[in-house]
């Protein structure tokens, strides 16, 4: 499949239809209140729950908002439900990826202002957010959840514009709570915008090109603070992404959205869950806690493409690991081609949440020296990433996406008096709950872990001892006497 120029959400979503056992079509009428949930769970891969497996996209074509009398719309999940559907969605593959990703932010393609008479209709809808079809994923959630909203605004003090993912629950109506991760660009817009007085305008995208998407899932690590995410996607989707302006508020859009909620953030606070400790299913696999007091989106407008798909992500999951894994990857690859270490590839382990596993993967070792360079950088990286918690290094010869081929590196490779590296109280992330010191008394405060290396390279010096055999084909094999 080779998607045109940043193809939209739909068109790319066309070039999955021919292919066997990509896409599923859901045509029954199922409800957005755990039905959607419920059907996609066996697909959904880990951190999700077994009994579960990476599998297709499926598009629910009709899917019945909590609203009475409401039309029923069509959701699509887990599009980026597995790494190699992800990476060919924009004509590349896995291992390909990460490296055009640090090609397209040194050389970002900047957007443009869409031609009136390319801008593709769009139907107003009521700014009324129980009318969509938002899912609810278990009974203990505080609410239908926008898992998948990237929203695009402009600090007012800098002028720079922003595109970046975020957790919404719809509070009512026409309000969203929204969690920002402290010290991100959305956060900074938004204390801006208090400091002049004022609310910030903001887009809430749903439904985007790939190459787009993939851009605001960036860390801040890859994408420098004064970077357009809009430009890293068009030069990932190789054209610009293309703007028009909002209805209801001083704010641009994408235009070729699925959905577009126009809104302004303003400070709030207001509890994400009034009636209960609990907010969504996160991605590393648990129940998430709910914030006593978040920041709020007001929805001024609704905007949608005729037949217009809702696009979600189920929390844990493959997908979740995907979206937020290549782009860890590139940092990390940037990182380590910047030491001059012998590094061939970069691989965000979906079993971390694509952010707390990774496994580098080194090309053959040329002197003894390099035993140390291979230790010396899983540790750096450790140091220098704070959501990593653990660095697994193999070599050429063992295949990254394979847990099986890992393990096996792992079981012969490794002996773990030797091979392993531990530091420890290191900052961490605190959705992992181990890294608490109700959990742990050796860490000094929530949010700090202890990190591993685990080096299952061979040592130069019994690299003929670890050669794996190639079985001969047949033609290749001497005559017999």
């Amino acid at each position: 499949m080779t998607p045109p120029r940043l193809a939209d959400l739909r068109t790319a979503l066309a070039g999955l239809d021919p292919l066997p056992g990509e896409l599923v079509r859901v045509r029954e009428e199922v409800p957005a209140r755990f039905g959607v949930s419920h059907r996609y769970a066996k697909w959904a891969g880990t951190p999700a729950p077994p009994p579960t497996g990476p599998g297709p996209a499926v598009l629910f074509e009709r899917v019945a908002p909590g609203a009475p009398d409401a039309e029923a719309r069509a959701v699509l999940i887990g599009l980026y439900g597995t790494r190699r559907r992800a990476a060919a969605l924009l004509g590349t593959t896995p291992a390909e990826l990460p490296a055009r990703l640090l090609d397209a932010v040194a050389a970002p393609v900047p957007p443009v202002r869409i031609r009136e008479e390319r801008v593709p209709e769009r139907v107003a809808l009521p700014p009324d957010l129980t009318a969509l079809p938002v899912p609810v994923l278990t009974d203990e959630d505080a609410g239908p959840y926008l898992t998948l909203g990237a929203v695009l605004a402009t600090n007012p003090e800098t002028g720079v514009r922003n595109l970046s993912v975020h957790r919404m629950c719809v509070q009512g109506p026409d309000l969203l709570s929204i969690w920002m991760v402290p010290g991100r660009d959305l956060e900074a817009a938004h204390l801006a915008a208090q400091r002049l007085g004022r609310p910030l305008p903001v887009a809430v995208h749903i439904g985007l090109a790939p190459a787009i998407l993939l851009s605001s899932c960036c860390p801040t690590s890859l994408v420098p603070e004064k970077t357009d995410e809009l430009a890293v996607a068009g030069a990932l989707g190789g054209a610009p992404v293309e703007l028009s302006t909002c209805r209801t508020v001083d704010a641009e859009y994408i235009a070729h959205a699925e959905y577009v909620l126009e809104g302004e953030l303003l400070p709030g606070p207001v509890p994400e869950n009034p009636e209960g400790p609990a907010a969504t299913p996160e991605f590393l696999g648990y129940q998430g806690r709910a914030h006593p007091g978040l920041p709020t989106v007001r929805v001024t407008g609704v905007t949608a493409r005729e037949g217009a798909m809702f696009q979600t992500v189920s929390g844990p999951g493959h997908e979740q690991s995907v979206l937020l894994g290549f782009g860890m990857e590139a940092a990390v690859l940037d990182v380590l081609r910047g030491r001059g270490a012998p590094v061939a590839g970069v691989h965000c382990h979906t079993a971390g949440g694509g952010q707390l596993m990774l496994v580098v993967q080194w090309r053959a070792k040329r002197s003894a020296g390099e035993d140390a360079v291979v230790r010396a950088a899983g540790e750096a990286v450790l140091e220098q990433f704070r959501m990593v918690k653990l660095v697994v290094s193999v070599d050429e010869d063992v295949d990254v996406e394979s847990d099986a081929d890992l393990w096996w590196a792992v079981v012969t490779r490794l002996q773990a008096d030797r091979d392993i590296a531990v530091l420890p109280d290191r900052l961490g992330f605190p959705l992992d709950p181990t890294q608490s010191t109700a959990y742990s008394d050796t860490v000094s405060a929530d949010g700090r872990t202890a990190k591993a290396h685990f080096d299952c390279t061979v040592p130069y010096a019994h690299r003929d001892r670890f050669r794996r055999p190639a079985f001969t084909a047949p033609e290749a094999a001497a005559p017999v006497p």
